[in-house]
Parts: C-alpha cells; structure tokens; sequence
C-alpha cells in the first residue's frame, strides 16, 4: 500500500500554516519540507483531477489561494486534506507527500509548461477540460 514501503520516510510532524498556505511536514529521515496548499490541489491524486485513466486528466487552474480547512488522518499511510474551494477526494499517502516536497522545483515547471502548452495561467478560471496537471509519480 501507497505510503507503507519498508524504510521509506515517514511524517514525524505535520502542521498546517493557514496564513502562508503550506503544510510543512517532517519526515523521519531529518527532512522537512514546506509544501504549498495550491501545488498539493493542483496535484491531487484524486480521479477528479488525474482521472480514471490516460488522458482523462483536468489541468487545475484558480487555485493560488486555496486554503486548507480539514486535514484528516487515513490509517497509519496518508492523510485526506479538504480544500477551500470544497475538494476533498485526495487521499495524500506519505510518500506522495514526500515527493512533493522534495520534487516541488520539478513539479512546478511542469504544471507551468502544461498551462502554456494550453494557453492559460495559474490565475485562469477552471477550463472545461484540459491535460494533466501534474506526471506521475
């Protein structure tokens, strides 16, 4: 199961910064990484953003200043934030978590080639439909 490899980092503390919009994670392996609320929605692993197949995938857009109003446990392997903007169907196990931190400068690039590649910004309101917004990891 996602998050349960033998030796892989875990979370020793996670804490939500509602102001900066980033939840930091502290990993057992000495790493802490600040991970931004827009980056973790616009890479959700839910089937409302990655789909339920190849090339289903809805780029996300208008997420810059989503918060993070609930974050709950999932089991001893991951946790279930729910957004601002009402999503909540992404379950973030650790090392998708971890992956996203320690991936952010690669992820970020993507997201951004994957809006100009469509012609729209960050900022944009959602498209009806659009190509994936992050790669799989």
């Amino acid at each position: 199961m996602a998050g349960l490899q033998a030796g892989a980092p875990t979370p020793q503390d996670i804490t939500v910064h509602s102001a900066s919009k980033v939840l930091e994670v502290s990993f057992s392996d000495g790493k802490t990484f600040r991970i931004p609320f827009e980056l973790m929605r616009v890479c959700s692993p839910s089937a409302e953003v990655q789909g339920h197949g190849p090339g289903q995938e809805v780029l996300q857009t208008g997420k810059r200043g989503v918060g993070i109003t609930a974050l709950a446990p999932v089991g001893n392997y991951a946790v279930q934030p729910t957004f601002s903007d009402g999503h909540d169907s992404g379950i973030f196990s650790w090392d998708l978590l971890y992956t996203l931190g320690a991936d952010q400068d690669r992820l970020w690039a993507e997201y951004e080639a994957r809006l100009k590649a469509v012609g729209t910004d960050r900022d944009a309101p959602m498209p009806t439909k659009a190509g994936s917004s992050c790669s799989s990891h």
